[in-house]
């Protein structure tokens, strides 16, 4: 009896191309300087766009990722301090490299009523220049470096928080926001 064998096909299947990686930023904005220009989805279906801030002081918050312990917190602090900041004159806007769904989830499960902007390209995060090589464990990586820029209604940053420790920090900058008139 003779042997059967299967044959493979010779129609080859390429993997799909893995996108390039991002790389860090190379910028480091200061206090005086002007806050790049953006246009992100958030959370809501709506755009988050720094002209619509023209007027007006704005806080913007870079965290790594939703639904995390140290990004709950943080966004928590701030949601629970708008009532103060809106009194300051101040929108608070926080922006990750997570989509807009998974804001929208984020938000809902811990009831924020803040908006959370999506930059999935991560042009934003390293125009600000919080897209950075962190380590953790020994273990190199690509992340949003947590930072908070303060921005003053001539679209001037204010002040720049770099590597923030989330304990206090929203009172810190709430009182920077009140400061800058």
């Amino acid at each position: 009896m003779a042997k059967m064998t299967a044959t493979k096909p010779t129609k080859s299947r390429a993997a799909p191309a893995k996108p390039a990686p991002v790389p860090a930023s190379t910028v480091k904005l200061a206090a005086g300087d002007r806050a790049p220009d953006f246009s992100l989805p958030d959370g809501d279906g709506g755009m988050r766009r720094l002209k619509d801030h023209a007027g007006r002081k704005l806080v913007l918050y870079f965290y790594p990722k939703d639904d995390t312990s140290g990004c709950t917190a943080e966004a928590i602090d701030f949601n629970r301090l708008r009532g103060a900041f809106d009194e300051a004159g101040t929108a608070i806007l926080g922006v990750s490299p997570d989509d807009p769904a998974s804001h929208a989830k984020f938000a809902s499960k811990h009831g924020l009523s803040i908006p959370l902007a999506a930059d999935e390209d991560k042009d934003m995060l390293v125009a600000y220049g919080v897209w950075a090589e962190k380590s953790m464990y020994g273990r190199k990586y690509m992340g949003v470096e947590r930072t908070t820029m303060l921005i003053g209604p001539d679209g001037r940053i204010l002040r720049v928080w770099d590597k923030v420790k989330v304990p206090g920090h929203a009172e810190e900058v709430l009182e920077a926001a009140k400061a800058a008139g």
